[in-house]
Parts: structure tokens; C-alpha cells; sequence
């Protein structure tokens, strides 16, 4: 009796679960040029992403590149202690998180500034001409952008320096002393990458309902209102998801960039996860260290992508999942 009640009750769960395969199999075959499209991208991300996370590991070890993973003895969270008892971990992780804040108050709202500011050109060939000439910094190298800015601003016939003498009398050594280090870093990243930020909130502009803006100045609305009440709720779940996304990314302070901009003067207020981990790990060959700090930074990103994620799903957003 219970034999049967069992074969009677799994037989539509087999038959379900092959119904849904069968389904599966159709979309398939019917979209197979889509996920021929697809299967590159899947690929990179496997090779280069999800296989490279085997190294990992490296952060619990002591490794030593001639014994390998299998070879070196595992040493649990030797490394982790060493990191939080390190006398720079406190001037480390304030800088990093100084620039970090900076990135998301300043650098994060401006591309929708300008993307706001752009939707309301109403010349097609001044807005696409305005639209190429910001894109450009995009595809410069940060080596080539710090050449600019140590042309402009040296105290050796740096122009706008020399600008500075002629109005005031004096030269100020932006590139050396230290309160101005995160001002330029900051200042160079907006004027590289602002152009390039505004791709995709141009896009989702691209889909707002121009009848609503036709309404809107129908009832008397004014720019500002039409702004604030269409075009900014319009837009509102891409920069949240953006937003989310930045997070994740929240200690990565730009290695290049910060590299380049450092010297020995401005070393206190500049030095962050980035440098110290390619000090220790290519200079010093402290590979186990270095994966250690590498894994912390990604923990606490994951942690505020989890967490600012389902934050937003509390007031009612999308998210990223």
C-alpha cells in the first residue's frame, strides 16, 4: 500500500522534472545562435575567473613557487594575524578607505550630472560632438594622464604654475605635498573616466517616454519638475544597481594610478591595499602575504554588495539578483 502510494506520488515528479527538461532542450536548440553568441563570454570567465580562484587557497599557506599548492604546508590565518597586527594596517586601510568614500561622494554622481545636463541638448551634432570629445580620456593610459597633469602643474614651468606666479607670486607643489594628493587623484579620475560613466545612464535615458515630458509641460511643469519627477524616477534602478556594482569595488583604489602619483612626500596619505600588496608580493616575493591582504579587500566588498543589495530590496528596488 505505501509502496504504491509512493510510486503514484513520485511518478508526476518524474514526469514534471522531464517535461521541464524537454522544455529546456527546445529553448535551446530554438535560441542556439544566442548561446553560440554567449559561449565565449562563459568562457573567459571560467578560464580567467572562476579557475584562477583556486589560488585562493595561497592566503592559508606558506607557499614557495619551486614546491607549488600541493608542496607548501598550510599555516591556517597566520597571515590574516600578521596583516591586523602590522603597525601600517591603520594608515592602509584609513587611506584606502579616505579615497574610497571620495570615489562614491564626488566621481560616483558626476557622470549622472552629466548625463542629465547632455539629455537636455536638444542639437544632436553638438551633443554627439560633446559626447565623443569626453569619451577620449577613456582610452588614455593613466601614465599618459599623469604626464598631462605633471606637465600642467610642476613648479618647473608647469604652465598652470606658472599661471599661479604671475597672480599671486608663488608656486604650489601639487604633485609633492601630501594635502594634495587626493585631490589630484580624485580631480584626474572624473576628467578620465566621467565621459565613459555616462554610457550607460545615457542609455537608460535613451527609453524615458517622451509623452510623459509632453504631459508634464501640458500641466505646467517646468524643467526642474520634469527632472525631478520623470527623468530622475526613470533612471533611478540603473544607478542603484550601479551603485551596488561600485560597491564591490570599494577598496580597489586604482594600483596604476596611485603607483604613478606616489613619492616619497605624499607616501602617508597615498600609500593603500594596492601598493602594499605589489610591495610585498612582486618586490618582497611575500606571495602568501600579499593573497592574504588580496582576499581581505575582496571579503569586504563582497560584504557590502551583499548587504547594499538586499537594502535596496527592502525600499523596494531591483537589486542585482
Amino acid at each position: 500500500m505505501k509502496q504504491d502510494m509512493a510510486t503514484s506520488t513520485g511518478l508526476p515528479n518524474i514526469q514534471a522534472r522531464k517535461g521541464k527538461l524537454a522544455t529546456l532542450l527546445r529553448d535551446i536548440i530554438r535560441d542556439k545562435w544566442l548561446y553560440l553568441m554567449l559561449l565565449p563570454g562563459v568562457i573567459y570567465f571560467i578560464i580567467f575567473k572562476y579557475v584562477p580562484m583556486y589560488g585562493v587557497t595561497m592566503a592559508f599557506m606558506d607557499y614557495k613557487p619551486y614546491t607549488g599548492f600541493l608542496g607548501s604546508p598550510w599555516v591556517g590565518f597566520k597571515h590574516f594575524e600578521r596583516f591586523f597586527s602590522e603597525p601600517q594596517f591603520g594608515m592602509l586601510f584609513r587611506n584606502t578607505v579616505i579615497l574610497a568614500v571620495y570615489n562614491l561622494a564626488f566621481f560616483f554622481p558626476m557622470p549622472i550630472i552629466l548625463s542629465l545636463m547632455m539629455n537636455e541638448v536638444r542639437r544632436s551634432k553638438f551633443k554627439n560632438f560633446v559626447q565623443t570629445l569626453i569619451y577620449i580620456p577613456h582610452f588614455v593610459s593613466w601614465v599618459v594622464v599623469v604626464g598631462i597633469f605633471y606637465m600642467l602643474l610642476t613648479t618647473e614651468n608647469g604652465i598652470l604654475n606658472e599661471l599661479l606666479y604671475q597672480i599671486t607670486g608663488k608656486k604650489i607643489a601639487f604633485l609633492l605635498e601630501a594635502e594634495w594628493f587626493r585631490t589630484m587623484i580624485i580631480s584626474q579620475s572624473i576628467w578620465k573616466e566621467i565621459g565613459w560613466g555616462t554610457v550607460i545612464f545615457m542609455a537608460a535615458l535613451a527609453g524615458v517616454d517622451l509623452q510623459q515630458y509632453e504631459a508634464a509641460r501640458i500641466d505646467g511643469a517646468s524643467r526642474w519638475r520634469q527632472l525631478w519627477h520623470i527623468t530622475l524616477p526613470a533612471i533611478r534602478s540603473t544607478i542603484v544597481i550601479l551603485f551596488i556594482l561600485r560597491l564591490g569595488n570599494f577598496l580597489d583604489s586604482g594600483f596604476e594610478h596611485i603607483f604613478l602619483m606616489l613619492t616619497p612626500t605624499n607616501r602617508e596619505v597615498g600609500e593603500v591595499f594596492d601598493t602594499y600588496v605589489y610591495t610585498k608580493g612582486m618586490t618582497q616575493a611575500q606571495y602568501s602575504y600579499s593573497a592574504a591582504v588580496g582576499l581581505f579587500k575582496s571579503t569586504i566588498g563582497l560584504v557590502l554588495v551583499l548587504g547594499s543589495n538586499w537594502l535596496a530590496k527592502r525600499f523596494g528596488e531591483e537589486g542585482i539578483y
